[in-house]
């Protein structure tokens, strides 16, 4: 292994010294919607939407808006995806899809299931290698790819359901990894990842720890952070680097790290650097590209179409469904610091498809983007235009400013005494001042935040807060079947999800 480190060090060194010739970001996207409708214009929904002409004019993306309506997930699937489980070929991408990754995250829907075609799978691995060259940027140790590499993923093992197989995008991915790199660096083996059962995964990665010389951990942040929690206190150390010594490198994704960052401190021995990626059961779409920068670049010239929306009441309805008219841009058109839905077409067969995420460009010139919620996690009962970004922030300012730790934390809006009330569900563990907790919480939106300080002074008089031990959100997620390290808890409570969580708080007499 200490070879192959050495080798992959001097490849790193070797591509630093190379100019790469780029094209322009308009340049790239043209030539992916091109391929991309030239590849399935024969499919059913190519023949459907006439993609062969639209692939051979010069006003390709003009006629795609005109002809291609927006999706949803529900609509791609029961309109054309589920023909694909059921043996068809050739329904929005040549040939049969063998593959279909599972998906829940915060939703309230049972499990989507993603078509994963072969293209999509070398897709995420041609990724994969542009993030690798990229670590070419960070100050890493030189010895970090001598070691090995923890990924909290969902469980590889995949369900055969007839002429598909079915399961988390990691064990797809898994599947088709090399065999070599996953004897030398992949933990926490096939053996362990294997196992269906998040707990058990946990349990065994607990107590081989110390056997592994870990250098870079990938994961989600809230199960990163049990699992460091777990190891230190099995093990009796004070901090993961007693049991990982060599570990500095940290790849998170998924939510964002800012409401976990003071929570990790207690859990290191020494910093570690920290770089962000953009992945999802849809694709592998970026990663941080350089230091001292958010911003996850893009990657648009791998077989994925962007498109944005502008998150506003122009196009959206208040459930955060979008609507038929909405306007829809192009990576080079967009608008920094504005926020936009990404709309994804893909080489899997996504067509105009709403992902649910939202995102802000902090660079145009250089496809940076950071993602400040979802399209269907967010607060507006009056007009306050409360997201995500905005919640992250105030949550991260009272941990700084009380130096307590949140873990996790979740907000929901109703109805109260004729006007309208947020409640702050916290997740800590410390004995805490929570009314103080929530006037800092509430003097950052307000900071941060000119519609919700006007609302607060108007339609918005009542705020409420409940703290709550820290295991209750994991306790919630094992109660709803979402228990494992590809499920995040979600950041708003609407609707079904809120019901289900005041159940439980009442049937755990909280």
């Amino acid at each position: 292994m200490a070879l192959l480190g050495h080798l992959i060090n001097r490849s790193l060194r070797i591509r630093k010294n190379f100019t790469i010739v780029t094209g322009t970001a308009r340049s790239y996207q043209m030539q992916v919607l091109k391929r991309l409708l030239r590849k399935a214009k024969n499919t059913h929904f190519g023949k459907h939407y006439h993609f062969g002409q639209i692939s051979d004019t010069e006003k390709n993306y003009s006629l795609f808006k005109e002809k291609v309506p927006f999706h949803n997930y529900n609509q791609m699937y029961n309109q054309w995806w589920k023909f694909c489980q059921q043996g068809e070929q050739d329904v929005c991408w040549p040939g049969k899809v063998k593959y279909f990754a599972l998906s829940s995250g915060t939703s309230e829907s049972s499990s989507k299931h993603i078509p994963v075609t072969d293209d999509m799978i070398k897709a995420v691995k041609k990724a994969g290698m542009k993030q690798f060259f990229s670590m070419q940027n960070f100050k890493l140790p030189s010895g970090v790819f001598d070691k090995g590499i923890l990924m909290l993923g969902g469980t590889t093992s995949l369900f055969e359901k007839g002429d598909y197989y079915e399961g988390d995008m990691s064990g797809i991915s898994a599947k088709k990894m090399p065999r070599w790199l996953s004897f030398l660096f992949y933990k926490p083996g096939q053996s362990i990842s294997k196992r269906p059962r998040w707990e058990d995964r946990i349990k065994l990665i607990v107590r081989k720890a110390p056997t592994w010389n870990v250098g870079i951990v990938c994961g989600v942040p809230a199960w990163v952070q049990i699992v460091f929690e777990e190891i230190i206190a099995y093990h009796k150390v004070k901090n993961i680097h007693e049991i990982w010594p060599n570990l500095s490198l940290y790849i998170h994704g998924g939510v964002s790290f800012e409401p976990y960052k003071e929570s990790f401190k207690h859990l290191l021995g020494k910093p570690l650097t920290y770089i962000e990626t953009y992945m999802a059961s849809e694709g592998s779409f970026g990663f941080q590209s350089r230091p001292d920068t958010k911003g996850i670049k893009l990657i648009l010239n791998n077989n994925i179409f962007y498109e944005f929306v502008p998150f506003n009441e122009e196009n959206f309805d208040e459930d955060g469904e979008i609507l038929p008219t909405a306007a829809a841009y192009m990576v080079h058109e967009v608008v920094e610091g504005k926020e936009y839905a990404v709309v994804l077409s893909t080489c899997a067969g996504a067509w105009r498809y709403i992902i649910g995420d939202v995102i802000k460009f902090t660079s145009v010139k250089n496809s940076e983007i950071v993602i400040v919620g979802r399209t269907k996690q967010f607060l507006s009962l009056c007009g306050e235009h409360l997201s995500i970004e905005n919640m992250n922030k105030a949550i991260e300012e009272v941990q700084q400013t009380m130096h307590i730790h949140i873990k996790e934390f979740t907000v929901a809006g109703f109805v109260h005494e004729g006007k309208f009330a947020h409640k702050w569900y916290i997740g800590c563990d410390e004995k805490i001042d929570k009314n103080l907790v929530l006037q800092k919480i509430d003097a950052t939106l307000c900071q941060t935040n000119d519609d919700y300080a006007v609302e607060r002074a108007t339609a918005l008089p009542h705020l409420f807060i409940e703290v709550l031990p820290s295991k209750t959100f994991i306790d919630f997620m094992h109660a709803t079947g979402k228990f494992g390290a590809m499920n995040k808890f979600p950041r708003v409570l609407k609707n079904g999800n809120l019901s289900k969580w005041e159940q439980f708080l009442k049937e755990k007499g909280l």
